[in-house]
């Protein structure tokens, strides 16, 4: 596995099927959509290997709400699998709102015009809760 040069973020967009990450660069802070993880049995191992391939410094992760701001359904499994990745991986993680994200990256993946698959949809919503993770450190 190669090593990248600089440490990293990562953001995750935890689905029921699927997991879509995203990356940035410490030095630069720009995010962009890195790929998608099935949310199975070794979705723990395949976040390690991102985690020391990336050099990653924190985990921001998604955190679903209703619409309303309350916690749901979703938002219990969520802090789970949050708690689960900050035994096992023993790495700093933070929550990051994720309202519409899932949407807002559906509606700019058809306004390109071209086709595309639900993993480019996770995988840019996690880039999306990356970036407004992004943005709040500089409020």
């Amino acid at each position: 596995m190669v090593q990248t040069t600089s440490p990293h973020l990562l953001a995750l967009d935890l689905g029921d099927k699927r997991v879509g990450v995203a990356t940035a660069n410490t030095a630069t802070m720009m995010a962009s959509p890195l790929t998608t993880l099935d949310n199975d049995e070794i979705l723990m191992v395949n976040l390690a290997k991102l985690v020391e391939e990336y050099q990653v410094q924190l985990l921001v992760i998604g955190l679903p709400r209703s619409l309303s701001g309350q916690d749901s359904a979703q938002t219990v499994k969520a802090r789970e699998t949050i708690d689960q990745i900050t035994k096992e991986l023993g790495i700093k993680t933070v929550m990051q709102d994720e309202a519409l994200s899932s949407l807002r990256a559906e509606e700019e993946l058809k306004s390109r015009g071209k086709i595309f698959a639900k993993a480019d949809v996770d995988k840019l919503a996690a880039c999306l809760i990356l970036e407004d993770y992004i943005q709040g450190l500089g409020e």
